[in-house]
């Protein structure tokens, strides 16, 4: 019972991390058009360090001991610089419902960094449909994007692979020290380099920037920066890397949504086709985990 308990708990706190991060892409297409990405990058990861600081001492949360650092630097150079940095600027060039396909590589990474650094062993037949679903996100990508996209999704590809590293690492640390308490470490680790970027970077003036890009930096500042990876390392950590990481391939079914609802961007067949697929190759992919 209390490993169907834990496992139930996982894909709870999956399944709302995987929730709350499918707004990131379409806030973050928003927050680019009135800030830099450097400057995103840095504010938004600044603003959550600030936060997480705070719950740190609130709870009087004791410090990582030395040999965590090396992960929680590998945490903070993933989940807190790359990939926000990446995707800011991927979507320069590609539209948020483009970028929301590439989530579906995401499982992929994270159960190969979860081999890699969590020592988990999936039966062979889960990598048989994970590289399906992998498969199914790249054909999209070459068919549908053209060239004028190839920077964009070449972008796209790196910031899942050092994202995938970042969930792997996370997950490992939470085991031990909590999902919150993680990213909370991680992100006052970053906070020194991001406040000097995000300074240099700021904008000449604040009166040209709309409403918009402040609520796509807020967006990304509380919710993906802190509170999505609250959920997600604490359902990695209870259901497993590789099993739980797999919800991922529901995300970009949640981003599309939003990217069509709120910013009104075309949604493809393609696009709805390939993601379908993508979701049918996790139902499979966790059955094999």
């Amino acid at each position: 019972m209390n490993q169907i308990r834990k496992s139930i708990e996982g894909w709870g706190n999956g399944l709302l991390g995987v929730l709350i991060f499918s707004g990131s892409l379409p806030a973050t297409r928003v927050a680019v058009q009135g800030f830099s990405p450097l400057f995103l990058t840095s504010a938004r990861a600044v603003i959550a360090a600030l936060l997480g600081a705070a719950l740190l001492m609130l709870w009087r949360q004791a410090r990582p001991q030395r040999q965590d650092l090396v992960s929680l630097s590998v945490i903070a150079c993933c989940v807190v610089i790359g990939f926000p940095l990446l995707t800011a600027l991927a979507l320069q060039s590609i539209t948020s419902a483009h970028s929301i396909v590439f989530i579906g590589l995401l499982p992929l990474t994270t159960a190969l960094f979860g081999v890699l650094r969590g020592g988990e062993r999936p039966k062979p037949l889960f990598w048989l449909f994970s590289c399906l679903g992998s498969a199914t996100v790249v054909g999209f990508a070459l068919s549908y994007g053209g060239p004028a996209s190839l920077a964009g999704d070449l972008l796209m590809i790196a910031s899942i692979v050092v994202c995938g590293l970042g969930y792997a690492e996370g997950a490992k640390l939470s085991r031990r020290l909590g999902g919150w308490q993680v990213i909370s470490w991680a992100l006052v680790l970053a906070l020194p380099p991001m406040l000097l970027v995000a300074l240099a970077t700021r904008p000449p003036s604040w009166e040209s920037t709309g409403g918009l890009p402040w609520l796509g930096l807020a967006y990304v500042s509380v919710f993906s920066m802190l509170i999505g990876f609250v959920f997600w390392y604490r359902g990695l950590a209870a259901g497993g890397i590789a099993s739980v990481g797999q919800l991922q391939l529901l995300q970009p079914f949640f981003g599309l949504a939003l990217a069509g609802l709120l910013l009104g961007e075309p949604i493809a067949w393609a696009m709805i086709g390939a993601t379908g697929l993508c979701v049918a190759c996790v139902a499979f992919a966790r059955k094999f985990a």
